[in-house]
């Protein structure tokens, strides 16, 4: 079936393009042209845009759960319920982050994200981010500290095995004793090695860098202090072009001059935007729960009962429009750091990340105001706003 989208204003990570269309045939893009080069009775459907935005699917790499769900819950149903969130929110395929545990709960939520089956209707799980549980006991900030622990290599080596291909990132603390073991053998399995609730030293935090690691999880929160004669962790991460950065911009985990210096830094190449989403995004404030520890959300934050941050209540969509409206980003390249650069980071930009000529048709479609008017995976329609 041949489908062709018009009179949309089509967003590619580096312009937008006004007066073209994009033909999908199969689930993928097969071409990008002016519309009037199009003839009708070549295409099935014509799907007409209205002259909003055409963008590609958002990928949420770092996200605990929401709607009341989380990995942790290992069932079928939990998957479900958070990709049906996501989807009413333009994210379009997701990482299922599993936050520090026992190795039996962690196995036991890998092997539901391996064992769960996609539905076609719904936002689609691509991977594992493995939160844990090799962190610094000094920032671990909603990490349950009983759970924490050394790195161990065999360990790692068990769950990877158990994830049959699908572990894409594992949040490390670089500088602890056999951390840089594990660095390297994810390497060799082509995993992401992120840095995370860490103390590490910038000389610390560079070796990690020099061994593999290519993204900062959740960039300044869970991280030693910046320091202008010992700049850390923070200081490695904004200055080597190696490092991808998460940022959860719900203008709670960070003060916008701290998202300044980072877009300043980084460049929008090397920014993520992650919600770091638990069971309470999209609810009302309430109680809650995150590593089996009680989390108490008011307007929005949402904390454990000593204060500290217990992830967000945020969306990939909000994060976006929060780029475009509280920081004057342009809208192509506030979702390029939601498409592309996640794309990028876990090694699926062949397929996925950005409208281009090859690529799954996982799209979004959007007003001025970031509002997700519908959403497609594979080309179909999956969602659409009432």
């Amino acid at each position: 079936m041949k489908v062709l989208i018009k009179n949309v204003n089509i967003v590619t990570p580096y312009e937008i393009i006004y007066g073209h269309g994009v033909l999908i045939e199969k689930g993928v893009i097969k071409r990008i042209d002016k519309e009037e080069n199009f003839k009708r009775e070549n295409v099935d459907n014509v799907i007409d845009g209205q002259h909003n935005f055409l963008a590609s699917g958002f990928i949420d790499i770092h996200n605990h759960g929401n709607s009341g769900y989380d990995f942790m819950d290992s069932t079928e149903e939990a998957i479900d319920s958070i990709a049906a969130f996501h989807l009413q929110n333009g994210v379009t395929s997701f990482l299922g982050t599993i936050i520090t545990s026992s190795y039996e709960d962690i196995k036991k939520a890998i092997q539901n994200i391996v064992d769960y089956k996609n539905k076609e209707m719904n936002s689609q799980i691509i991977g594992i981010h493995l939160e844990g549980p090799f962190f610094s006991m000094e920032k671990k900030g909603a990490q349950p500290a009983k759970y924490i622990k050394g790195p161990d290599l065999n360990g790692i080596k068990e769950l990877e095995e158990l994830s049959n291909g699908m572990l894409k990132v594992v949040s490390i603390a670089p500088e602890l004793e056999g951390s840089r073991s594990v660095i390297r053998y994810l390497k060799s399995k082509n995993i992401v090695s992120a840095m995370a609730h860490s103390n590490a030293t910038f000389e610390q935090a560079k070796k990690g860098v020099y061994e593999g690691i290519t993204l900062a999880t959740h960039l300044y929160n869970g991280m030693r202090s910046f320091s202008h004669r010992e700049p850390g962790i923070i200081g490695v991460s904004l200055i080597d072009d190696r490092v991808y950065c998460e940022i959860i911009y719900d203008r709670i985990h960070l003060h916008d001059g701290s998202v300044d210096i980072a877009l300043r830094t980084k460049g929008v190449e090397k920014i993520i935007l992650v919600s770091d989403a638990m069971r309470a995004a999209g609810l009302d404030d309430g109680e809650y729960e995150l590593g089996g520890q009680k989390v108490l959300v008011k307007k929005g934050e949402a904390r454990l009962e000593s204060g500290a941050l217990a992830g967000s209540t945020l969306n990939l969509r909000d994060a976006v429009y929060n780029m475009v409206y509280k920081k004057n980003v342009p809208i192509h390249e506030a979702v390029r750091m939601a498409s592309l650069n996640p794309a990028k980071a876990i090694s699926v930009d062949n397929k996925k990340g950005s409208i281009e000529v090859g690529k799954d048709a996982d799209l979004i479609l959007f007003d001025r105001e970031i509002n997700i008017l519908a959403s497609m995976v594979g080309g179909n329609i999956i969602w659409q706003k009432n």
